[in-house]
């Protein structure tokens, strides 16, 4: 080794711990960059690499190991390191554009290394479309597929574990990577040189991780890592419903990295909207958006992004223009205010806006007053509703999250695409709680509990509960005693974690009794006030004049709940706001519940689901005021009726909680009078009731012939959460006593597993069956299990789109195998395999008045289909059988065959888009001259072409019950509708054959139509 090189290895020995300092500073995506530019350049071996890959390590460990490699690489290694540094630095800034291959080059592999930072680059926007593609040609399994995707993983890393995959398999897989990806868009350039722009877009960055890269939404006492503790929720793309056409698929999940990859409806607006229940992680959703534009890791397309708050831009009371929206309320540029102005301007698709919790937002939605300049000042609403309609910044994408009743039809014309944010799956519960607790030990015993407590469970999926949870963990697994079971039960126990901790050792008992509640008194009536105060005003954000005159002092703000605004609007003293507005609205239900002066006879207006005309009285309320200490009945009526509905209905299921008989002790020891506090349970009960006969009253009558049915509004399930909350039997069974409908229909009603334990509650006290329809909500495999308990009383249930898989639906089958009034389940679109074709079968076996049974649009192939077919052999009821959508194949539609020759009661059959061919045809055709009860028999979008279709035509002749035969979609020619035809004329019981979209010309249709009118070209 010569002098030089020693003195450079010294030197860089001796900035060792700024060089380790450097390398952990950023993100593990950073590091993970500087990895693909060292491998390019061959400083690394592909064995350096494997072992500065290792998952779980601390990066503090792995930059030291990575310097050690170089190290011993000799200087030009140390010299490539710190180039690699600089390169990674610039790339997470400004693409590389220059970089090309030769995607039919001989050494595939090769290549992928040394072109590794460019096409890592080009992959990460695209990753998940390419996974498909190579799992559908065969490079990539299953099972390396999904280990992919793993939710710990970004786009980015998931496309250098794809790349990594390719490096030792020989399939195939790198020709075909360098091929493909050589085909995906370049990611663009920046447009400008100008100096203003980029240390503007570098100051926002800065501005917008720092806000970012701490997580302290639902929590005052510490700040989390968001990167550390971020858990993926099941995020969907809204279906539209009561179309024509074939069968719906599946809703499609996506990735946050896919939140504007879909279409969507309307290309011409700019708008994604994200709605989500209160709770269920839309705010933590944008954060981590956010995060990962300002690392450089994602989303970077965008070279601004401006964040903002509804709840905050609701208290800017002065005319503000656009400019001084985003450089006021967001980040103010240092220099050059109006070029860095007029780039947005001209450049608004390099732009994105978020606003966050729009349900929160005091304005409602209107396109009535239009305002296109963007330097004339307007009220902060029209600035807000122009610039989601496009009327400003045409263009530049904003993303809107609110809670679905806020979202009018007017406000939906706006919106390119809508999402719906359904909460933690089974997985990221379990994911989440492992993030939050590092110790292993702690995590399972969580886990267990969850698993072993099902109505907890289902509270979980919501990310507000996981929190919860997690917060008080110490509570659940040391106590003795129940779990809790309803919302009410969890906000208490959170309400006792705090008061604990904010109380001197050994100076209040270790549970929720009366003297710990009662020593803290006087501070919950003070958030209790603060919060209805502010639930009636549509104020989220406190000054501190509205905290003094509420009485809010540091020692109520200490114990927690209250906590600083985040992107606070500029002040002098931070605002405050609740850890979340669930949190608010359980305050104010407290305050309803323990204050003395609160007269019974106000709660009327807790209970109604309607939005009432806004009163003189409220009009004249002072804004800025905030109720004294006594609070009059018109002043808390005034209050409630001006709410928001949503936030009412949460405030009412919180009071029925708190006013349960299981509570009630708890706080007739806080309430100076216990009469009281039985007057405010029975005007509750009595508002309750009111109100459910009054929904029920208004169901129209059934139409003549048809059972009544009923069709709930989302006001409806929170008066079930209500009488769910306060647990009494009695008043759940008074309450569905006279309500007769033969269906009952909560279709895109948020119904999660919290919401079926409600109901299941109630309906399972029905004196009539009923068809229960659950239908595009998010049931999932925990809320099947809470709805068992009514599934006695269900003459059908449809669970179509709701995340249900193999065990939620044996356990589902498992009851009923023992309710004879259940003869209908619809359970297409959902993640159902052949694991539970078993099950299926034994239902049928078992049932012998089962009636239908719908599973399209699924994940069963042959094996399932000819497992169920066994069931079939031993049935003698069944009248439907949906298929469609499956892939059950030659195979499978040869045993449902030969199952159903004999059978004497099925009358529809679908296997529509099953990958069925000629073979699957014949056996069906069989099929069709031996059953003499199916009628019609749907077979479109298959493979079956003329020779299956001959097949079928040959069966036709020798069948009398068939009335309708869909062979849409099946590359028949003439030769085969020619059979057909000779079929028909031998056959005067059917009446259609569906031939549409097969290869005939304008000719042929016009020949085959004249020839017999039966055919539906």
């Amino acid at each position: 080794m010569c002098g030089c090189e020693m003195c450079a290895q010294e030197a860089f020995q001796a900035q060792r711990s700024q060089l380790v300092e450097l390398l952990v500073s950023g993100s593990l995506e950073g590091f993970e960059s500087i990895l693909d530019w060292l491998l390019s350049w061959e400083v690394l071996s592909w064995e350096d690499y494997e072992g500065l890959s290792l998952l779980g390590q601390p990066l503090s460990h792995l930059a030291r190991r990575l310097l050690d490699t170089v190290w011993n690489k000799g200087a030009w290694g140390c010299e490539q390191l710190i180039a690699a540094v600089q390169e990674a630095q610039a790339d997470s800034q400004s693409p590389k554009l220059c970089d090309h291959w030769d995607p039919h080059s001989p050494h595939p592999a090769q290549d992928l290394r040394s072109h590794r930072p460019a096409i890592v680059r080009r992959l990460y926007s695209h990753v998940e479309g390419v996974l498909d593609l190579a799992k559908e040609r065969g490079f990539i399994s299953l099972y390396e597929c999904d280990e992919i995707r793993l939710p710990i993983f970004t786009s980015s890393q998931r496309a250098r574990r794809l790349l990594d995959l390719a490096m030792v398999k020989a399939n195939g897989l790198a020709p075909f990577l360098l091929q493909h990806v050589e085909e995906l868009p370049v990611p663009k350039a920046l447009p400008f040189e100008d100096a203003a722009c980029k240390k503007y877009m570098s100051k926002l960055r800065t501005t917008v991780s720092a806000q970012s890269r701490f997580l302290s939404t639902y929590d005052g006492a510490e700040s989390l890592c968001l990167e550390e503790i971020y858990t993926e929720n099941v995020l969907e793309i809204r279906t539209e419903v009561g179309m024509a056409g074939p069968p719906q698929s599946c809703p499609a999940t996506l990735g946050l990295e896919g939140l504007f990859s879909s279409q969507g409806l309307n290309k011409d607006a700019d708008t994604v909207l994200v709605v989500g229940e209160a709770g269920s992680g839309k705010s933590t959703l944008l954060q981590q958006l956010h995060l990962l534009w300002a690392a450089g890791r994602d989303f970077q397309d965008f070279l601004f992004v401006f964040p903002f708050s509804c709840r905050q831009l609701q208290c800017v009371a002065k005319p503000l223009s656009m400019q001084a929206l985003l450089f006021e309320h967001c980040c103010w540029p240092d220099l050059g205010q109006q070029d860095v102005f007029q780039f947005l301007l001209e450049h608004p698709d390099r732009v994105l806006l978020t606003f966050d919790g729009f349900d929160e937002f005091k304005f409602r939605f209107t396109d009535r007053e239009r305002h296109c300049s963007p330097t004339h000042p307007t009220s902060v609403q029209n600035l807000l509703f122009n610039l989601l309609q496009g009327n400003l910044l045409k263009n530049a994408r904003k993303v809107l999250t609110s809670r679905p009743d806020a979202v009018s039809a007017c406000l939906r014309k706006y919106v390119r695409v809508e999402l719906t944010l359904k909460g933690f799956s089974e997985d990221g519960i379990e994911l989440y709680l492992r993030k939050r607790h590092r110790d292993p030990g702690v995590a399972d015993r969580l886990i267990s509990l969850l698993k072993a407590t099902s109505a907890l469970h289902g509270l979980c999926h919501l990310p507000v509960f996981s929190w919860m949870v997690s917060k008080c963990h110490q509570e659940l697994l040391l106590q003795g005693g129940g779990s809790p079971t309803t919302t009410t039960d969890m906000y208490l126990l959170i309400l006792q974690h705090f008061l604990l901790h904010t109380s001197p050792p050994d100076s209040a008992p270790h549970h929720l009794g009366a003297g710990l509640l009662r020593g803290r008194l006087p501070t919950l009536l003070h958030l209790g006030r603060l919060a209805l105060w502010g639930l009636g005003m549509c104020c989220y954000v406190f000054s501190a004049k509205q905290l003094q005159a509420a009485h809010v002092d540091s020692e109520d703000i200490s114990l927690g709940f209250l906590v600083r605004a985040q992107r606070a609007v500029s002040e002098s003293t931070a605002p405050l706001e609740f850890l979340h507005i669930t949190f608010q609205c359980f305050f104010a239900a407290l305050y309803l519940a323990l204050s003395a002066d609160m007269p019974p006879s106000s709660l009327r207006y807790l209970f109604n689901c309607h939005q009432p005309e806004s009163s003189l009285l409220a009009r004249l309320l002072p804004a800025l005021c905030v109720p004294g200490s006594r609070c009059k009945e018109d002043s808390v009526a005034v209050l409630l009726q001006e709410a928001e509905p949503h936030n009412l209905q949460i405030t009412a299921a919180f009071l029925a909680g708190l006013l349960s008989q299981e509570h009630r002790s708890l706080l007739a020891e806080c309430q100076a009078s216990e009469k009281a506090l039985l007057r405010r349970r029975d005007c509750a009960r009595r508002c309750l009731a009111h109100s459910l006969h009054k929904h029920f009253h208004s169901i129209p009558p059934a139409v003549p012939g048809e059972a009544k049915s009923m069709h709930a509004m989302p006001g409806f399930v929170w008066l079930i959460r209500s009488l769910y909350e306060m647990q009494e039997e009695r008043l759940a069974r008074e309450a569905v006593r006279r309500l007769n409908v033969g269906h009952l229909k909560l279709t895109f009603c948020s119904v999660g597993p919290a919401e079926c334990a409600a109901l299941a509650f109630v309906l399972r006290h029905l004196r009539w069956p009923v068809a229960l329809q659950l239908d595009h909500n998010s049931v999932g495999d925990i809320g099947v299990e809470q709805l068992l308990p009514c599934l006695s009383v269900c003459k059908a249930l449809y669970l179509r789109d709701n995340n249900i898989s193999d065990r939620g639906i044996c356990k589902l089958i498992e009851h009923a195998l023992h309710c004879e009034q259940l003869q209908k389940l619809a359970l297409f679109n959902n993640k159902l395999t052949d694991g539970c074709a078993h099950s299926m079968a034994r239902l049928l076996e078992c049932r012998r008045n089962f009636l239908a049974l719908r599973l399209g649009n699924n994940h069963i192939t042959a094996v399932g289909a000819q497992v169920l077919a066994q069931g079939l052999r031993a049935n003698a009821s069944l009248q439907f059988l949906g298929f469609w959508g499956n892939k059950v194949g030659d195979k499978g539609a040869q045993a449902l065959a030969e199952a159903l020759g004999d059978h004497r009661s099925l009358r529809w059959l679908s296997l529509v888009g099953n990958n069925i061919g000629s073979v699957g045809a014949q056996a069906l055709a069989l099929m069709l001259e031996k059953n003499v009860a199916l009628e019609e028999l749907c077979l479109e979008e298959n493979r079956l072409q003329d020779e299956g279709v001959c097949s079928l035509a040959e069966g036709l002749k020798r069948n009398s019950s068939l009335k309708v035969l869909k062979l849409s979609n099946n590359c028949v020619t003439y030769l085969g509708a020619e059979a057909l035809l000779q079929a028909l004329a031998r056959n005067d019981t059917i009446l259609e054959v569906w031939l549409r979209g097969n290869t005939f010309s304008p000719e042929e249709i016009e020949k085959l139509s004249h020839r017999d009118t039966r055919l539906l070209l």
